[in-house]
């Protein structure tokens, strides 16, 4: 066993709190698995009994005194606490995360550590986890009935401290498990959690009119969303700033939704004016879904599915009313 961390290694929003066990690996199913032992014993821990977890200093001492593998802590539903499990994404020798995982981490910007085996990654937040799916591939995310294993080995470029979240936890689900579950009927659910349920999810065809949706230049349609009423808004976000998002993915989003409305919902031009601004990115042309869509591709696509109204020019209503007039003369 590596020697379990100090209090002063991890963030206080843990260290407080009395949901500490040790573990464990357990062959199960002829695979290896962390089980939850409860601290000072050999005896399994619940991850839904409180009587068998215990505060922090009692389960570090546990750990140096009885065989087990590490610490863990426990999720509950009374704590506002999320852990983002990213497994299989990190190369020990390279001490470096892949570009899907380095994404998600800097999206989430809050406490990182490197798991156990080196080989993945656990975030920790504060926020609220969104219903439904919570596990696809090798991403993971909880907030109750669950332990994480805790190692305080801090990824040096995230906060030492746990943030609030929910924002950007629901920009996760939203791009890395909704998408996964598109048009298809997926089994969700944990055995540690105790449910399941299945879940059939279609995906919105996005409203892609076309070029001639709003009869304007680019530089026009860029002119009068910036002296809109909005317009300042719409300009901060063009020329790059992120000031009042939980993240760059959020910007993005807000900017794509804006120039939905503009195109009239036309997903190309919607990305090629979106390339022209400062949140532009190489990240917006990088393969991020299983299949094969990049994360430009699925922001553009969810924009315009969640944009509803679009701009109509008043030359075009004043030359619909014209051509109205002269049918009925």
């Amino acid at each position: 066993m590596v020697t379990p961390p100090t209090a002063d290694a991890l963030p206080a929003a843990i260290v407080d709190r009395d949901q500490w066990v040790c573990w464990r690996t357990q062959e199960r199913d002829g695979k290896p698995t962390k089980v939850p032992i409860r601290p000072g014993t050999t005896q399994f821990a619940s991850t839904t009994d409180p009587d068998t977890w215990t505060d922090f200093a009692t389960a570090r001492d546990g750990a140096l005194a009885t065989p087990v593998d590490g610490l863990g802590f426990v999720f509950t539903a009374d704590d506002p606490l999320v852990g983002i499990d990213l497994d299989d994404c990190r190369d020990p020798d390279a001490a470096a995360p892949t570009a899907w995982a380095a994404d998600l981490i800097d999206t989430l910007d809050s406490y990182t550590e490197v798991s156990p085996s080196g080989t993945g990654f656990h975030v920790l937040v504060t926020g609220s986890l969104p219903g439904g799916r919570n596990r696809a591939g090798d991403l993971e995310l909880y907030d109750r009935a669950r332990f994480f294993t805790v190692t305080g080995d801090h990824v040096a470029a995230t906060p030492a401290t746990i943030e609030s979240r929910t924002e950007a936890v629901a920009t996760v689900v939203d791009q890395e498990l909704a998408a996964e579950t598109d048009d298809t009927a997926t089994t969700s659910g944990d055995d540690m959690w105790g449910t399941a349920e299945t879940t059939t999810t279609t995906a919105s065809a996005p409203a892609d009119a076309g070029a001639d949706t709003v009869p304007l230049s680019d530089d026009e349609l860029l002119d009068r969303a910036k002296h809109a009423a909005n317009g300042e808004k719409f300009t901060r976000l063009w020329n790059g700033t992120t000031s009042g998002y939980e993240s760059h993915s959020e910007a993005d989003m807000a900017l794509c939704r804006q120039l939905a409305f503009w195109t009239g919902g036309d997903s190309a031009r919607v990305d090629r004016l979106f390339r022209r601004s400062g949140l532009y990115r190489e990240k917006w042309d990088t393969v991020h879904y299983a299949d094969g869509s990049t994360y430009g591709e699925k922001t553009v696509e969810r924009a315009v599915a969640a944009t509803d109204d679009a701009y109509t020019p008043p030359e075009a209503t004043d030359s619909a009313a014209a051509d109205a007039t002269q049918a009925t003369a």
